[in-house]
């Protein structure tokens, strides 16, 4: 029996390759194996949507009478690039009694790969017995365990209808909108193209309406108030004395003078009030001491990493991408790089000797952390229902040092190796205090946190001190209900309200993936806690990327602004275009139809009804102001045969 596998990449092809027969010889586009196993692969997407002058040769002219673009039947086209690696795929597989789909773990290489067995019309028994092999380390022995462990290919299915929903709803969406948008900006004098896309138009929006709420925002002043109570420990020899903190915590009755976030607004109040609880007495009310633990987090997805990188280094998430991806295909010294996950197969577990010795070679900064690692512990990463496809990034069991790494590499696998490390690292432990008082009617807490046990968090290398005289924690003593103590006097804080800060490249990934709280419908609210957010774990780098090339958004230093254009086009778009609500809905349902919880016509055919109402406003209304306005861009911002490329 012939098999052949079709890897996503060539470097993927050749980890294969080594894990199967020998002798083996390397042929143009693939390696054939000593007992007849073929290897091939492809090389990224070798197929394309086809641009809309494909379905019709009008469609080669942007015209506002000729939208919206519904393709009737779906077409893709061989890349230029790749057109003979397809010719050699289409050979091999004429011979080929068993096919291997090994597209990377994740939905766009589920696709990617059944794409092309589709395009290249492979029969149905041949395609019902297509098996998986899911690689998400490209070391030998890592290869080899996954060779043994293959599954049919139709479990994946549904992760391909997702992402071909995807595909094709960007196309749909994007397409539509671009040119509508382009040829308004054209009528009021813009020859930019203003870009339009499922995802990047949300996030764009929220970099916009964050920029505008900081250039409008007017500060207000507010006042706190802190009662100053006296206290001696007689307990201690030295006789330790200081004043307990408590801060006011208004009444009901206080609301008229307070905004929506709780703050005082009107000085008089709190000079009352600072004025009744002098030299009064103070009596607790509730007095609570705990201890409690703080665990380790778990390892790495791509956005987290991203994430800290971003807050570390400085790194753009395109940055942390790309380095990934050479640690992971050239060095091999991580995991699949591409994960939405932070957890573990429990079958992991058994590596966990072999990865941090590898730790300690690669990274001499953690080879100390390495020797003090619990290698008994077990944290809550390993946990077989949180992972299918991929899991977290962590460290490969390779070792060899860090010589060849760059800078980048260097500071992006110590982060992953740490992260891992503190599995094995007891959970931090803090004495957590609470003393409430009543002074003459008013309510009053103090509140202390002292660090008890660093545990993981030795591994951050910034760890306060655990007896520090000057820690909050020992302001808040030990005090029994019912006692009673003397307000000396209350202290009034003149404040001033700040605005919000601009995005910076970490906090835009962590309002992607934390979209709920940018979202306004209740029930969308609760359903994208538990999904990706907005874009996914391997685009969200490309989708700001794309931004910055089409000169919608900018940089300042680390913090990232909406050009004038980008501003121009959120304020032209409805409302609906502009805010994350529909496209997290979308990505709800992208998600349900890989859980086969929804399918794929109703989603496009809601989405057609969309791009058509969109389309409709835009011909019978006006050219928005904002875009009468615009000055035209000092350079292209992409070749015009790249128009139909949205995300």
């Amino acid at each position: 029996m012939s098999r052949l596998f079709i890897a996503e990449k060539p470097s993927l092809g050749r980890a294969i390759a080594a894990g199967l027969a020998k002798p083996q010889k390397n042929q143009q586009g693939y390696i054939e194996c000593g007992n007849g196993d073929i290897v091939t692969w492809c090389i990224g997407h070798l197929l394309e949507q086809v641009e809309p002058d494909a379905y019709d040769d009008k469609y080669k002219s942007w015209r506002m009478e000729h939208l919206p673009i519904v393709p009737d039947q779906w077409q893709l086209r061989p890349r230029k690039a790749s057109s003979k690696q397809l010719t050699v795929i289409r050979k091999l597989l004429k011979n080929a009694t068993q096919i291997v789909h090994a597209g990377d773990p994740d939905r766009e290489g589920q696709l990617l790969v059944d794409e092309v067995l589709d395009y290249l019309k492979l029969s149905k028994t041949k395609k019902a017995a297509t098996q998986r092999l899911l690689i998400s380390d490209l070391n030998l022995p890592a290869v080899k365990r996954a060779l043994t462990s293959m599954r049919s290919n139709q479990e994946f299915i549904p992760l391909s209808i997702s992402a071909l929903a995807r595909s094709r709803a960007d196309w749909l969406y994007g397409m539509n909108m671009t040119r509508a948008y382009t040829l308004l900006g054209q009528r009021g004098g813009y020859q930019g193209v203003l870009s339009v896309g499922r995802v990047q138009t949300p996030v764009l929006g929220l970099v916009t309406r964050r920029d505008e709420e900081i250039a409008n925002f007017v500060p207000k002043a507010y006042y706190t108030l802190d009662a100053l109570i006296p206290y001696q420990n007689d307990q201690l020899n030295d006789g330790v004395s200081f004043d307990i903190r408590a801060k006011w915590k208004p009444s009901d009755a206080c609301q008229p003078w307070q905004d929506e976030e709780g703050r005082v607004l009107n000085l008089k109040l709190v000079e009352n009030v600072a004025q009744r609880i002098v030299n009064q007495p103070a009596t607790v009310t509730k007095a609570e001491n705990k201890e409690t633990k703080q665990n380790a987090p778990l390892p790495y997805s791509l956005s987290s990493l991203q994430i800290d990188a971003a807050k570390r280094y400085g790194l753009s998430a395109q940055q942390v991408l790309d380095t990934c991806q050479a640690l992971y295909e050239k060095h091999k010294l991580i995991t699949y790089p591409r994960s939405d996950s932070r957890h573990l197969p429990k079958d992991h577990y058994k590596q966990r000797e072999q990865v941090c010795a590898a730790i300690g070679n690669n990274d001499k900064q953690l080879s100390t952390a390495v020797t003090k690692a619990d290698l008994s512990l077990k944290s809550r990463a390993w946990n077989d229902s949180k992972v299918d496809a991929h899991h977290a990034i962590i460290p490969t069991p390779k070792s060899s040092g860090s010589a060849g790494l760059s800078g980048y590499e260097e500071k992006v696998y110590h982060l992953i190796a740490r992260q891992y490390l503190m599995q094995f690292y007891p959970a931090a432990v803090y004495a957590e205090a609470e003393l409430v008082f009543d002074i003459a009617g008013g309510v009053f807490v103090a509140k202390g946190k002292q660090m008890l046990f660093a545990g993981w968090r030795v591994l951050l290398g910034k760890v306060q001190s655990q007896n520090n005289e000057d820690d909050v924690a020992n302001k808040v003593p030990p005090l029994k209900k019912g006692e009673v103590h003397t307000c000396r006097e209350g202290e009034i804080k003149h404040r001033m309200t700040e605005p919000p800060k601009h995005f910076t490249e970490a906090t835009l990934l962590q309002a992607m993936t934390g979209i709920a709280r940018f979202v306004e419908d209740k029930e969308l609210k609760k359903i994208l806690r538990d999904t990706d957010g907005l874009g996914t774990e391997a685009t969200r780098a490309g989708i700001l990327d794309t931004l910055f090339k089409r000169q919608l958004l900018t940089r300042n230093g680390k913090s990232i602004h909406a050009s004038e254009a980008g501003r121009g086009l959120i304020h032209a778009l409805p409302n609906e275009a502009t805010y994350p609500d529909m496209t997290a809905h979308w990505e709800f349902q992208l998600q349900g139809m890989t859980e086969k919880t929804h399918a794929y016509r109703p989603f496009m055919s809601e989405l057609e009804i969309k791009v058509t109402n969109f389309m409709q406003g835009v011909q019978q209304g006006p050219v928005p102001e904002s875009l009468r306005t615009l000055k035209s861009p000092a350079r292209p911002q992409f070749k015009r045969k790249r128009k139909a490329k949205k995300s």
